[in-house]
């Protein structure tokens, strides 16, 4: 069985503890009903983001606090939903790769999942604190008047906003590139989907003049998801670069150059993992739990964004270091 479930997955490597062995398990079983009934993996991505959206109407209700027990039981479902969704995130690559039907717009897709949830579950949050912000107000001792409830909701609104769209986004980017420079380092170009913002413009300019806008729509985004990655990672696009200019095909990039990079990648696994579903899913929970929603967004705008950046700093400091040897 479990050598089965290994089959499925990109690496042990890239998978914490509770993914290893809890949700990956589980998203075996369900690839192989999926596979059974012919099921797409890019269906399986779509449907995820209907489940993980779908936990907004949950979390947008107070808990204990604020509505009692049904309260508390609308933010389980809530989190119990976003699992689900989880799961079935893990399912669709495992999916993929127990049929073989990988696909570039399987990959977007996946990368797009996660938005597709936060997003209303960011916006339910907002809409949960004007509903219910007496906790906060009781804190920070402001009167709980309509124009103080409007300003307040204002201001969380834009703290969503960036939290979702600058933080939120920026993570998953770094935590993504991160683990496809592992794999390639681990298991070669062919074991990884470590893209690179050069190639994917080529790719777009030998589209065929039949390509639907919906297709170049998708690639021009990818263009822009990869250039972002790059721009964040500038020492290792140095390292890259010589090492191509050095050994030419990254297939014959000496093995002490892979092992180096990979033990040092290694070392930061446990720091990716912390940009990505499992602990930033528990933190929300908790904090939707003990009615505190508003507050999650600077969770995420300061703790994570202080995890992300260092981590950051780490692998570029490695990627400096040897790349400086190679000199």
């Amino acid at each position: 069985m479990k050598e089965s479930i290994s089959a499925t997955l990109k690496s042990s490597e890239t998978e914490d503890f509770f993914d290893y062995n809890v949700v990956r398990p589980m998203g075996y079983l369900w690839a192989k009903l999926f596979a059974r009934l012919g099921t797409h993996p890019n269906t399986v991505t779509i449907i995820l983001m209907v489940i993980g959206a779908a936990s907004c109407f949950f979390f947008a209700h107070g808990s204990y606090h604020y509505e009692g027990i049904s309260g508390m039981v609308f933010n389980l479902i809530g989190f119990l939903l976003l699992f689900w969704a989880y799961v079935y995130d893990c399912t669709d690559g495992q999916l993929a790769r127990m049929t073989g039907k990988k696909s570039k717009l399987g990959r977007i897709l996946d990368g797009a999942a996660g938005y597709a949830w936060y997003i209303p579950i960011y916006a339910a949050l907002v809409y949960r604190f004007y509903i219910h912000h007496g906790r906060e107000f009781d804190l920070l001792g402001i009167a709980d008047t309509q124009a103080n409830s409007l300003i307040a909701t204002a201001i969380v609104l834009v703290m969503g906003f960036v939290s979702g769209v600058f933080c939120l986004a920026s993570q998953q980017r770094t935590a993504d590139y991160y683990i496809q420079v592992h794999l390639f380092f681990l298991k070669g170009e062919k074991g990884s989907e470590l893209d690179n913002s050069v190639k994917q413009k080529e790719i777009y300019g030998q589209m065929p003049t039949t390509a639907s806008w919906l297709e170049r729509l998708i690639q021009k985004t990818y263009i822009t998801y990869t250039l972002q990655q790059e721009r964040r990672t500038p020492q290792f696009q140095k390292l890259m670069a010589k090492l191509h200019e050095k050994y030419g095909d990254s297939a014959i990039f000496p093995q002490s150059i892979r092992d180096e990079v990979h033990t040092n990648s290694l070392k930061l696994m446990k720091f990716v993992f912390m940009l990505v579903f499992n602990f930033r899913t528990l933190f929300l929970f908790l904090f939707c739990f003990f009615d505190f929603p508003a507050e999650y967004f600077l969770f995420e705008m300061i703790v994570i964004t202080l995890i992300e950046r260092y981590t950051i700093r780490r692998h570029e400091a490695f990627c400096k270091k040897i790349s400086e040897s190679l000199t």
